[in-house]
């Protein structure tokens, strides 16, 4: 049985990729804070369906000995690293946590799997956050980086750790550089979710307004689900590359905003508010990828598009608060 240690398990990627490793029979092992562990409720509400399946490990990425101790217990065969501090906009206000603990956390996990496991194979979640400032459009993996965010900085230097790795040591280390993706698992803070709640809660007459910043920023949007599978993949190949997995299609803010309410049944004129404070200092215009690399290589296409997409996220929205609603009246 093969064992696969995936750091950031109790986030979206992490709950959707432990659910497709055990289908495949894995014996799936994951890195989680302790603070997680002392709030299973809250912290851990991603996994809770697969928590009798997974052995979870209390580490910080901060913390080398920790990460250290983990990869020496388990020695997996394949390792996803996927924690990081990554809300964007929450990088330009504390930039140095984000950049040290991105930076260390994947400096870390390569040199403990080299001393430990140097045969496991790594993979790396990169970002389209890298190419920022775009040379071309669509962003393949030929594209060069150019960076607008602290986040965006450190997951070009997380890529470049894991190809320094895999060139110099000869270590299975490949980067996925995802764009967007989504699912009913995102956090609230990121503005898909935060429309689609916000959607949900006016549907239901709990709220009135959604604040929302640029509305004309177009990003290549896809499903959480379908791009845990292109990580797995990538480990499956008898070589390690890099590969961007994408949709190919971008959408403005607009465009998600309008899909949603229209979804709904309402007017987003009649809800939406700009604000200024909710720009990045520098923003990112369009974002798209070109997946051709990974449907060539690995066989991978996304299954869900678009529309699709933003139904999804607005139906499951609307059960959860209905959920709530009845619960309170209990």
């Amino acid at each position: 049985m093969k064992k696969a240690l995936i750091t950031g398990i109790t986030g979206q990627d992490g709950s959707y990729l432990a659910e497709l490793l055990l289908e495949k029979g894995y014996e799936v092992h994951g890195i989680t804070r302790r603070v997680a562990l002392e709030d299973p409720e809250h912290r851990l509400w991603r996994i809770r369906r697969i928590l009798k399946d997974v052995k979870l490990h209390s580490a910080s990425l901060e913390s080398y000995a920790s990460i250290f101790n983990v990869v020496q217990n388990v020695r997996p065969d394949e390792c996803y690293h996927l924690a990081a501090q990554s809300y964007v906009s929450y990088s330009f206000e504390d930039e140095f946590s984000t950049i040290n603990t991105n930076i260390d956390g994947t400096h870390y996990m390569l040199s403990a799997i080299k001393h430990n496991v140097p045969k496991c194979k790594f993979y790396f979640a990169g970002s389209s956050e890298m190419f920022g400032m775009v040379k071309e459009t669509p962003q393949s993996e030929t594209t060069p980086f150019h960076p607008r965010s602290p986040y965006g900085l450190s997951k070009v230097a997380g890529f470049y750790l894991a190809q320094n790795y895999r060139e110099a040591y000869g270590m299975f280390a490949c980067n996925g550089i995802l764009f967007n993706h989504e699912s009913p698992r995102r956090g609230l803070e990121f503005v898909t979710r935060k429309i689609t709640n916000a959607v949900a809660k006016i549907k239901l007459g709990l709220s009135q307004e959604l604040k929302l910043g640029n509305l004309e920023a177009k990003r290549d949007w896809g499903f959480a689900a379908d791009y845990v599978k292109a990580m797995w993949l990538m480990l499956q190949q008898d070589k390690p590359e890099d590969f961007v997995i994408a949709t190919g299609e971008a959408h403005t803010v607009k465009e998600f905003v309008d899909a949603a309410f229209g979804y709904a049944g309402l007017k987003p004129d009649k809800y939406v508010v700009l604000d200024k404070e909710l720009y990045r200092p520098a923003e990112v215009n369009i974002l798209m990828g070109d997946y051709s690399k990974a449907k060539k290589k690995l066989g991978w296409e996304p299954s869900i598009r678009f529309k699709e997409l933003v139904k999804m996220m607005v139906d499951a929205d609307l059960e959860i608060l209905k959920e709530n609603k009845d619960k309170s009246r209990i």
